[in-house]
């Protein structure tokens, strides 16, 4: 046999194993980006791959992109934190049902001196009035996120349209987000479970926490197989109800950082 092609079959060889090493179905999941800066889904993405015998292709993105990834059929599943947008997914046939499988809340951070004088305030929307009066520098996310969601919906609430010199829309993700306020000795809002996997490395302090209205809930949807029939259903469909189970649960309510318990499992 020539070298030439001795060298090809060679390397075929070397290739076909690599290719077949793992042939486990893949499912596309856009879920947001607190699942992956908290570091939850670090903990239990080995175990439902394992359990299920699957792979799971995760796209930590906003909220908002989560979804448009599902409305385009990129996606096989979103697992995302806007109840109104998952609601209105659903209705409009991208989704099939929305099961919520988890909560945390929001909270507000902001600089030591809290020239705004929020700490302890149990009225999210009464803090973001303050934050505006005195005009101190409030970081959006301004990325369509969960988060961004809930911030639009506080600022409706509080009867303000924030715009100027002190209010910074940044298009970033929450640890980004989050580093923008440090610097800038600004305010946030940010989901508990990112801060608490973040806090440590920020000179920002929590000041507003356990106000009414800043429950978090997570809801995990299937994209639609009849509107996009090349998703992968069946496997999204058992990695939804893994989400459902007691081992789910279980390691959900069990991942703590410093101590302190990041999330809460529910079921249906």
């Amino acid at each position: 046999m020539p070298r030439y092609f001795a060298n090809l079959l060679s390397l075929l060889l070397l290739i076909v194993p690599l290719a077949s090493a793992d042939e486990r179905p893949v499912v596309r999941m856009a879920t947001t980006t607190s699942t992956e800066n908290s570091g939850l889904f670090q903990v239990i993405q080995p175990v439902f791959e394992e359990d299920l015998g699957i792979r799971v292709h995760v796209i930590a993105v906003g909220t908002g992109k989560a979804l448009e990834l599902g409305r385009r059929g990129d996606v096989d599943v979103v697992l995302v934190h806007a109840t109104p947008a998952e609601e209105a997914f659903v209705e409009a046939g991208y989704g099939v049902a929305r099961h919520e499988i988890m909560y945390n809340d929001f909270v507000m951070v902001g600089p030591p001196d809290d020239t705004a004088g929020v700490r302890g305030l149990q009225d999210a929307s009464l803090a973001l009035g303050r934050v505006a009066a005195v005009k101190a520098m409030f970081v959006s996310r301004g990325d369509d996120s969960g988060t961004h969601k809930k911030e639009l919906a506080l600022w409706k609430d509080a009867g303000i349209q924030p715009q100027g010199n002190w209010y910074r829309e940044v298009g970033q993700g929450m640890g980004k987000t989050l580093q923008i306020a440090g610097e800038t000795q600004g305010y946030t809002l940010v989901d508990r479970g990112t801060w608490l996997a973040y806090q440590a490395r920020s000179p920002l302090e929590l000041l507003v926490s356990g106000a009414a209205g800043l429950k978090n809930p997570y809801g995990i949807i299937a994209v639609n197989a009849k509107r996009f029939p090349d998703t992968n259903h069946q496997a999204a469909g058992r990695l939804i109800e893994w989400f459902q189970s007691d081992r789910a649960h279980e390691l959900i309510a069990g991942y703590r950082v410093n101590g302190e318990q990041l999330f809460y499992p529910v079921g249906d």
